[in-house]
């Protein structure tokens, strides 16, 4: 057995096993602790993300509900300004259609008397030419003469009354 060179062997293996295990060891469990510690930093850092997150979404959550309650006042405010609108604007419109309305009148009746006016203006001078006419083809000097006179004379008294 000790002049067996595979127990020698076997012992300087071991030994050698024995004096490299410890460095090794060492090595290893630093370079393990090294990464379990980058591991448990990496946790840490994203459970600060994780609740930075989570206030982040809070704040947007809460931010959100106000501004879906400022949507909902802005929305009232916007129907109550939109009634009130359309009541002025109705009454505007009643109110100018009222006084086209009277206008439209005035310009109808201010026609209709500027119409009777020229019908009247043109049948009396219709009538008075058509009277001279007959009055030209039918009197004689001294019946024109006598009528002029008996036309002074009632001028006279409708003047005089």
């Amino acid at each position: 057995m000790f002049s067996d060179p595979q127990f020698w062997v076997a012992i300087s293996f071991i030994l050698f096993i024995a004096a490299i295990f410890n460095p090794v060891r060492k090595i290893l469990t630093s370079s393990l602790d090294a990464q379990i510690k980058d591991i448990k930093n990496k946790i840490d850092e994203v459970e600060n993300l994780k609740n930075e997150a989570q206030k982040a979404l809070d704040e947007l959550r809460e931010r959100e509900s106000k501004v879906e309650k400022e949507i909902q006042n802005l929305k009232l405010e916007s129907e109550k300004r939109i009634a009130e609108l359309k009541d002025i604007s109705s009454t505007k419109l009643t109110d100018q259609i009222e006084k086209r309305k009277i206008l439209a009148e005035n310009k109808i009746e201010q026609l209709v008397r500027d119409t009777n006016n020229s019908i009247k203006s043109y049948i009396s001078s219709v009538a008075i030419e058509a009277t001279r006419n007959i009055l030209l083809q039918n009197l004689s000097k001294d019946k024109k003469s006598a009528l002029i006179e008996e036309s002074i004379t009632e001028f006279n008294s409708v003047l005089k009354n």
